[in-house]
C-alpha cells in the first residue's frame, strides 16, 4: 500500500521552475524584506526565531543580518529550501533552512521567542492545525506575526497596488488575474481568522488592517 503523502499547500505546489519564478521576481522587494526585518527584530532582539514558509528565504536572511543570532526558517518546497539555502551562502549570513511542513513542525514545544509568516498562510492545507502548531512552538511570552492578503480587500485597491508595482503592461495584467481569481478566493478575512484563533490559548489574539492586508498578532 503506498503511502500518503502529507500536502502542505493549496493549489499548485511552489516547486521547480514556478520556484524559481518567483525567487527572481521577489527580489525587486528587498527593500520590503530589510523594512520589516528591522521592524521584527525590535520585538525581540537577540531571540530564536522562526521563519514558516520562507520561500526563497529574503526574509530570514535579512533578520540574520538585522542581528537575530538564530534563525530557522521552514517550507515544504523542496526546491525553495535548497534557493534559500544558496540565497544565504551567498549573503554570507546563518539561517537554517529546514523542509517541512507547517501543520506538522519538527520543533519541540516552546523552541522559539518569535515567529513570523509573510504572504503565506492562505496557501496553507490546513491553517487551523498550522496556527496551533505556532502556538505549540512559541515560547511563554513569544509573539507571533503573520502578515497576508485580506480576503475582503476590493479589487480598485488591488488594481492601484499593482500599478504601483512598475511592471510591464503584460506583468500587470497576469498579476491582476492572480490576484482576483487565485490570490483573494484562498486568502481569509479578519473575521475568519478570529474565527480559526477561536479555542487557540493566545493571550493576545489581534487582527489590524493594513492596506491590502492584514497583520495577525499572536502572543502566547
Amino acid at each position: 500500500m503506498a503511502t500518503a503523502v502529507l500536502k502542505g499547500y493549496r493549489g499548485i505546489g511552489m516547486e521547480g521552475s514556478i520556484a524559481r519564478w518567483y525567487d527572481r521576481t521577489t527580489r525587486k522587494d528587498m527593500e520590503q524584506y530589510r523594512s520589516l526585518a528591522r521592524r521584527v527584530e525590535e520585538i525581540s532582539p537577540g531571540g530564536d526565531v522562526l521563519e514558516v514558509a520562507p520561500g526563497p528565504g529574503f526574509l530570514s536572511i535579512e533578520l540574520a543580518r538585522c542581528g537575530s543570532d538564530n534563525v530557522t526558517a521552514l517550507d515544504v518546497s523542496k526546491t525553495f529550501v535548497a534557493l534559500a539555502r544558496k540565497n544565504a551562502a551567498e549573503a554570507r549570513v546563518q539561517v537554517e533552512f529546514l523542509e517541512g511542513n507547517a501543520s506538522a513542525m519538527p520543533f519541540s514545544n516552546d523552541s522559539f521567542d518569535l515567529l513570523v509568516c509573510r504572504a503565506a498562510f492562505k496557501n496553507f492545507a490546513k491553517p487551523k492545525k498550522a496556527l496551533e502548531e505556532m502556538y505549540r512552538v512559541l515560547r511563554p511570552g513569544g509573539t507571533g506575526l503573520i502578515i497576508d492578503l485580506d480576503r475582503n480587500t476590493p479589487m480598485s485597491a488591488i488594481r492601484n497596488y499593482v500599478n504601483q508595482m512598475g511592471t510591464s503592461v503584460l506583468n500587470r495584467w497576469a498579476t491582476l488575474f492572480t490576484f482576483r481569481f487565485m490570490l483573494l478566493r484562498r486568502a481569509y478575512s479578519g473575521r475568519q481568522f478570529e474565527q480559526m484563533l477561536s479555542g487557540i490559548p493566545f493571550r493576545r489574539k489581534e487582527v489590524e488592517r493594513t492596506g491590502i492586508g492584514l497583520e495577525v498578532w499572536l502572543g502566547k
